[in-house]
């Protein structure tokens, strides 16, 4: 019994702590998404294509 709720509570904090990252996560990928989506305007503006230097 005693076997189970350590495998239990096991899950319990590698999920929570999973969830903690992936939430970190998500958040560092949308602030680069931002991030990306301004300096694709700001180029953009300047009539500049990355392909034909």
């Amino acid at each position: 019994m005693a076997l189970v709720i350590i495998l239990l509570l096991l899950i319990l904090i590698l999920g929570g702590v999973g969830l903690a990252v992936l939430k970190l996560l998500f958040w560092i990928a949308l602030i680069l998404f931002v991030v990306w989506i301004i300096g694709f305007f700001v180029r953009g503006a300047e009539g500049a294509r990355w392909y034909r230097r």
